[in-house]
């Protein structure tokens, strides 16, 4: 019984303890005295009114927690290009659409930003190497190639080097690539986002002023169930959905000329079409694109007379428009 009684009050020590830190308790309801127990019903049964009352209070608390969104020095315009899932072609499309850019209007000036520490795609699709420069104030100067100035994380380590990194690691080194880096003077900075609706993409939107983000699919079921969730994301934290790209939309055999929906037709319209957003435009699944992107050598520079490397202008032209209504 003496034994019985000690521990009795040492899990009654730690349930005080852990009220008096977090609020809540860490011991289940037969650990607590009647008394105590009855105190934390009561705190609970709250009036529909009382409960919209914590629910204002919490909020309120979140907000004051947030960090205050700060602009990017130099960059008018940053615009966000996500996806839910990888493998969509969200890398190869962010490279095009900033090519794009650049491509509808010769007097713009267009940065890249790899956002993707875990799987940095930029390097190989923009054909850099080698590691940036620093200016006399300690910041990193962009690697430039296609008339773009790109940064990533594949710049700052060997390329087949794993980065294995927990989220603060990786949280600090998102702040260094946006914060620590020249940029000059940028009309626009086009972000390719990792995949899913993770740490980075919420620590990016909460600092940074976005004008607005483009999401990325295949017409897929299950890719389009994902990229809805990023979607939905956005519009949480309150950064507009300028719209969707359909990658991959058809492929048309180069022989016969026979056009073949492989991953389904029309998935990513039908979705734009219930967020209420609009279908920026299609990517065919073309031989060229993949090539020219294996190559460092996108569609966009390589091959500007292409079908390929015009449905990337449309979605470019797309995206403006969808700014101009959208102005940050």
């Amino acid at each position: 019984m003496v034994k019985l009684h000690d521990s009795y009050k040492k899990l009654l020590q730690i349930y005080k303890f852990s009220s008096n830190i977090i609020g809540t308790p860490l011991l289940p309801s037969r650990f607590v005295p009647s008394h105590q127990n009855n105190r934390h019903e009561i705190r609970f049964k709250t009036s529909g009114a009382g409960e919209r009352t914590l629910q204002e209070r919490q909020r309120q608390h979140m907000a004051r927690g947030l960090p205050k969104q700060k602009p990017i020095a130099g960059v008018k315009e940053v615009i966000v290009v996500a996806s839910g899932k990888g493998g969509v072609g969200k890398s190869t499309t962010a490279v095009n659409l900033a090519l794009g850019l650049m491509a509808n209007d010769q007097s713009k000036s267009v940065g890249l930003l790899d956002a993707d520490v875990y799987g940095p795609s930029i390097p190989k699709l923009m054909n850099l190497k080698g590691n940036p420069e620093l200016t006399d104030n300690n910041l990193m100067r962009p690697l430039v190639n296609f008339g773009i100035s790109c940064m990533s994380m594949g710049f700052l380590v060997e390329e087949v080097a794993p980065i294995v990194w927990r989220g603060l690691m990786v949280m600090s080194a998102i702040e260094k690539l946006v914060r620590q880096v020249d940029w000059g003077n940028l009309d626009y900075l086009v972000i390719d986002m990792p995949p899913g609706t993770g740490d980075v993409q919420l620590s990016i939107t909460q600092n940074i002023p976005i004008a607005g983000a483009v999401i990325v699919s295949t017409p897929q079921d299950i890719a389009l169930l994902d990229a809805r969730r990023g979607a939905e994301m956005f519009r949480k934290v309150n950064v507009p959905v300028l719209g969707l790209v359909q990658n991959m939309s058809v492929f048309q055999c180069p022989k016969c000329n026979h056009q073949t929906h492989i991953f389904g037709s029309d998935g990513a319209k039908e979705l734009a079409h219930t967020l209420g957003v609009e279908m920026l435009g299609d990517i065919p699944l073309h031989l060229n694109i993949r090539e020219t992107s294996d190559k460092g050598q996108p569609v966009v520079v390589s091959s500007p007379n292409s079908p390929e490397a015009e449905a990337y202008r449309r979605v470019a032209a797309a995206v403006v428009r969808r700014l101009a209504k959208h102005p940050s």
